[in-house]
């Protein structure tokens, strides 16, 4: 329960984080107030699943999913390109992740 509580957090930091894009600068009321209530939602839940799941690993997946979701996210939607090193460093992120999450005695499953 504790992982699925991690990944709706990660999934409303994401909504709140693209909405934060569409707010152009909080000057458009609809998608500046999408942004505070994701990211209200967002860190209730983190906050919650922070009871099972140690920070540093909780913090490392929340933060690290969402980079990767909002690059895709920035392509897809807001025509945002990503050079070659930037798409390097996202996997590396994503690796990192793998690596908690398979081999880390750390987190708990």
């Amino acid at each position: 329960m504790h992982w699925l509580l991690l990944g709706l957090a990660v999934l409303f930091e994401t909504i709140g984080t693209t909405a934060l894009q569409a707010s152009q600068q909080f000057t458009r009321a609809g998608p500046s107030a999408v942004v505070v209530v994701g990211y209200a939602i967002s860190f209730y839940l983190l906050a919650i699943a922070l009871k099972y799941i140690p920070v540093g690993v909780a913090y490392a997946i929340w933060s690290g999913l969402g980079i990767c979701f909002i690059a895709i996210i920035g392509y897809l939607m807001f025509g945002q390109r990503l050079d070659l090193p930037a798409v390097a460093g996202i996997a590396l992120i994503m690796t990192g992740i793998l690596v908690i999450n398979l081999f880390s005695g750390t987190a708990t499953h």
